[in-house]
């Protein structure tokens, strides 16, 4: 059952459709906007909050994304399915409309399937139609003039009409300027009427030139003659203006029947399109209000018993698991500079909540926030509040809010009030009731249950308009039957008596609007877990009224209620001590933090400053064994030589074995390191003969023929010649690291070299919906990929828009070493495209 109206109407959700609607590019998506309802099917409300985060995202990659020129043209397709004929302005429009659903298309379809699901999704259903759009662009110019192109005949029927005219018009002018007709013509000067062309002759000597009466001036004086000398003329020109007209008939009824064939599939594109637009509609709007994503939170998936009355009470700050959590919202139809953002939640530890206060002080603005931000979520919409912003998905919303007493049916403020409390709580039987199993008794009769119903109620000034005692009784129980019924509420009320009940009734919690005595204004903050307190004596005193006559006011106030007001200052005086203590702990628990993190930022200092003199040390001890070893193989032919080089490398080992020792011995890393340092990597396998490695010294790849460690090099085949590298420069290829492209070699009289394969290149390189300030790299790299591929050309892809990438692209390869000239793209995308043509290698 869909949300009802009367409830929209109430929390002025029209109002957020209108401005929703300011965001959209085109009808389609206007209608929609105007129409958007609240959804209460799960799937459907995940759906929309997701489109809108999709094209947040979207604006945020590619600000200027839009739908381009597209229009709202389905009224023409329908009249072309029809069989009718379409206008040329009428074509015109399709084909921009086609082309601006193909480039989006084709963007939509390129994003990235790990962020975006439904843009591509619906991108889906754009038409992709360039024989219709070029088609179209062949017979209709930009003007929506037919072009001479459009087909053979009409280009010699034009070529008939223009040398007709120019006979015709020689004829004439050949006449008006002829001395015999001195006097005869008003003007010297050739017109048209009726589509023919004439001479203006003067009325008293019309017999002095034969010919047709075609027209007459206003006041008879002149006479628009045809004559006879250029009939025959004049009717050759005719004949072929109305040949041009059955030829243009002729073709336009053609491209209307093309059109008709594909008008469903573009209507189905347009009707796409208009939820795009929407969504892209729906994350501007979200940009303006600032607003963030809500999670939706399941309430069939668990329960949420209730605490006792007094932990309820002492509920000051938001439970993780309240299912309604809005954390700095702010009421969307408010200046959002201004406005004072609350923090509400419902459904854990409490219900109902039970806002007090003075009035003017944003009791109804609290209440209309909560359920115009439920409202704007369910439509899809992202809500005006801080992370982190929970929200249920409630199956109905119902508010009575305001004062809507009416004289023509003779119901007073309390009658309005109660009438529509009645028509809720009749609907609220209507809905099914949660299980109650394990939930509080309030009475014998009465148990809260455990689970949530889906359905939110808010009520503003519950009880008002009739005596206090029996409206306030009134009040208990309607809240009373809330509770029963499982439903979440947000009531405002100036009853002190709501306040001891929602204190001591589990499930309810109070909350109240600030206000400052010192100024007599609201501050608008809300506070959930104290009562408002009731200011009238104090704001009395600070206006200056006799302090004898408060006293007098106060010894008249019944004992019950001062005790109420007692205990309301004695909870107020328990918060502020509870939240300050709260506030010291935070504060300590903070600079506790801080501490942590420096003390693990020196300890990761100094354990990689060890580990860097240790390093430092083996490397030492390591150079000194290789000196030594190479030592002993220079004297190799000594026998004396060899003994005393045997001495030196055995005497080295031993000292590079006890630098090792005692590296191990000294040099593990603490557990204090271990808590900071990231986890050891597994050492790679050694190298060996046969391995494919990459020679980083030349940049190429060969085969290890053979490994000497003494001299830590190898030997190693690449292409057609042998060479000897350190180990150092050597570098392992997996298994599919090589380019599938074969290598180049080429061939000296001495070696045979073998190169890289060539870079695979696309002729086109598309920019569109870049930033400037990232052309440059991208541009340049892929300038030079060109050109050691050997491409004698590429196109570069920029778009028209304002025309600020196009002379960044065209600024860089103007001064491009690989680009030797640039143009336009022309019929290839005109000045959307940069051709540029690299130079000759």
């Amino acid at each position: 059952m869909p949300i009802a109206e009367h409830t929209l109407q109430t929390l002025e959700f029209p109002k957020i459709r209108e401005h929703l609607a300011a965001h959209t590019s085109f009808s389609g998506s206007r209608e929609l906007a105007l129409s958007l309802r609240p959804a209460t099917v799960p799937e459907q409300v995940a759906w929309r909050l997701r489109l809108t985060s999709e094209t947040r995202r979207l604006l945020d990659e590619y600000p200027d994304a839009t739908i381009g020129g597209a229009r709202d043209i389905r009224t023409a397709l329908q009249h072309a399915a029809r069989g009718g004929l379409l206008e040329p302005s009428t074509l015109l429009e399709i084909s921009n409309t086609l082309r601006s659903t193909r480039l989006l298309r084709r963007m939509l379809l390129r994003l990235n399937p790990e962020h975006y699901y439904q843009l591509p999704d619906l991108a889906q259903n754009l038409p992709d139609l360039p024989a219709l759009e070029t088609a179209i662009e062949q017979i209709v110019d930009d003007d929506g003039s037919i072009r001479d192109s459009a087909s053979p005949a009409l280009r010699r029927i034009r070529l008939e009409i223009r040398d007709s005219s120019n006979r015709l018009q020689e004829r004439l002018q050949n006449l008006v300027t002829s001395s015999q007709y001195v006097g005869v013509l008003q003007e010297a000067l050739v017109t048209v009427r009726n589509g023919r062309y004439v001479v203006p002759v003067r009325a008293d000597k019309r017999r002095s030139l034969p010919g047709i009466v075609q027209d007459q001036s206003a006041s008879g004086a002149t006479l628009y003659i045809e004559p006879l000398a250029v009939v025959e003329l004049n009717n050759q020109w005719r004949e072929a203006q109305l040949a041009e007209q059955k030829e243009i008939e002729r073709i336009l009824i053609a491209i209307s029947e093309q059109v008709g064939r594909d008008a469903e599939a573009i209507v189905t594109g347009i009707e796409a399109l208009a939820v795009i637009d929407l969504g892209l509609a729906q994350a501007r709007y979200a940009y303006t209000l600032r607003c963030v994503a809500p999670e939706l939170t399941d309430l069939t998936t668990r329960t949420y018993p209730l605490p006792a009355p007094d932990e309820t009470a002492l509920a000051s700050v938001p439970s993780p698991a309240a299912p309604l959590l809005l954390t700095a919202a702010r009421h969307p139809l408010l200046n959002q500079e201004t406005v004072v953002p609350i923090d509400i939640w419902l459904g854990d530890p409490f219900r109902i909540l039970m806002i007090t206060g003075p009035n003017t002080g944003g009791k109804t603005v609290a209440l209309k926030t909560v359920g115009l931000l439920v409202l704007m979520a369910q439509a899809g919409l992202h809500i005006p509040a801080r992370e982190p912003a929970r929200l249920p998905i409630f199956q109905q919303v119902f508010a009575d809010i305001g004062d809507e007493q009416s004289i023509e049916q003779s119901l007073s403020t309390f009658s309005s009030h109660m009438t529509n409390i009645i028509s809720i709580l009749e609907a609220i039987e209507q809905l099914p009731l949660p299980p109650s199993d394990d939930g509080p008794h309030l009475d014998d009769s009465t148990v809260i249950p455990a689970a949530i119903s889906p359905t939110l109620v808010l009520l503003d000034e519950l009880g008002a308009g009739t005596d206090p005692v029996e409206g306030s009784a009134l009040a208990r129980s309607i809240v009373t039957r809330l509770l029963e019924r499982g439903c979440l509420a947000v009531s405002t009320t100036h009853f002190a008596e709501l306040k001891v009940f929602a204190h001591n009734t589990p499930g309810v919690q109070n909350a109240s609007v600030e206000f400052d005595v010192e100024s007599l204004a609201p501050t608008y903050r809300l506070t959930i877990g104290l009562p408002g307190r009731s200011n009238a004596l104090a704001i009395a005193r600070r206006l200056g009224l006799d302090a004898g006559l408060i006293e007098r006011a106060r010894a008249t106030i019944v004992r019950e209620e001062a005790q109420i007001e007692d205990l309301l200052a004695d909870i107020r005086r328990e918060r502020e001590a509870m939240q300050a203590e709260r506030q010291r702990a935070a504060d300590l628990r903070e600079d506790a933090e801080k501490y942590r993190e420096r003390l693990a930022a020196e300890l990761y200092a100094f354990a990689e400053q060890r580990e860097a003199s240790l390093e430092a040390l083996e490397r030492e001890i390591e150079a000194e064994l290789r000196e030594l070893r190479a030592d002993l193989r220079r004297q190799r032919g000594s026998s004396r030589s060899a003994d005393i080089a045997r001495q030196w490398s055995e005497e080295a080992e031993q000292r590079v074995q006890a630098v090792r020792e005692r590296l191990h011995a000294h040099g593990q890393p603490s557990a204090a390191t271990h808590l900071v340092q990231p986890p050891a990597q597994q050492a790679p396998r050694p190298l060996q003969a046969g391995d494919t490695v990459l020679v980083r010294s030349v940049g190429l790849i060969g085969e290890i023929l053979d490994i000497d460690d003494d001299d830590d090099e190898a030997d190693v085949q690449v292409g057609g010649f042998r060479m000897r590298v350190g180990l150092n420069e050597l570098r392992r290829q997996k298994h599919g690291d090589q380019s599938d492209e074969p290598a180049r070699t080429y061939s000296t009289e001495q070696r045979t070299i073998t190169l890289p394969p060539m870079p695979d290149v696309s002729m086109s390189f598309d920019m569109r919906g870049w930033r400037a300030a990232e052309v440059e790299e991208k541009l340049d790299r892929y300038l030079n990929d060109a050109y050691l591929a050997g491409l004698p050309s590429v196109r570069l892809i920029h778009g028209k828009g304002s025309g600020a990438l196009r002379q960044v692209v065209r600024d860089i390869v103007r001064q491009h070493p690989l680009v030797n000239s640039f143009s336009g793209g022309g019929a290839d995308g005109g000045e959307g495209v940069t051709i540029a043509r690299l130079v000759e290698r």
